[in-house]
């Protein structure tokens, strides 16, 4: 059974940083296209980064780039997300997902599984 679990999350002022981790269990990372995800109150889910399966592929939201660093530790089986320069706007619940294969890795559609979410709150 497949499962991801996020840690991580919290309330932080605006400026500061989080680091999101995104354990896995029944699928080894590497084998896998790891993404983040978020979704705030009333919006769809949107993304956020992924990560390939040889690691050197990393791919970011406009809105994340520069501020938001994806990687993985295959020893650990755990994806992470560092989020730095944190803004109000990143408010949300942020979700770690896998897919086995696909092009579109910015869609949420592709993604096999998911994890239960991880609330981000950013205060001005």
């Amino acid at each position: 059974q497949v499962q991801l679990v996020e840690s991580g999350g919290g309330l932080v002022q605006a400026g500061g940083s989080l680091r999101l981790s995104c354990a896995a269990s029944g699928l080894a990372v590497s084998n896998y296209v790891m993404g983040w995800f978020r979704q705030a109150p009333g919006k769809e889910r949107e993304f956020v980064a992924f990560i390939a399966w040889s690691g050197d592929t990393r791919y970011y939201a406009n809105s994340v780039k520069g501020r938001f660093t994806i990687s993985r530790d295959n020893a650990k089986n755990t994806v992470y997300v560092q989020m730095n320069s944190l803004k109000p706007e990143d408010t949300a619940v942020y979700y770690c997902a896998a897919t086995g294969g696909s092009r579109r890795f910015i869609d949420p559609g592709v993604y096999d599984y998911w994890g239960q979410g991880t609330q981000v709150t950013v205060s001005p």
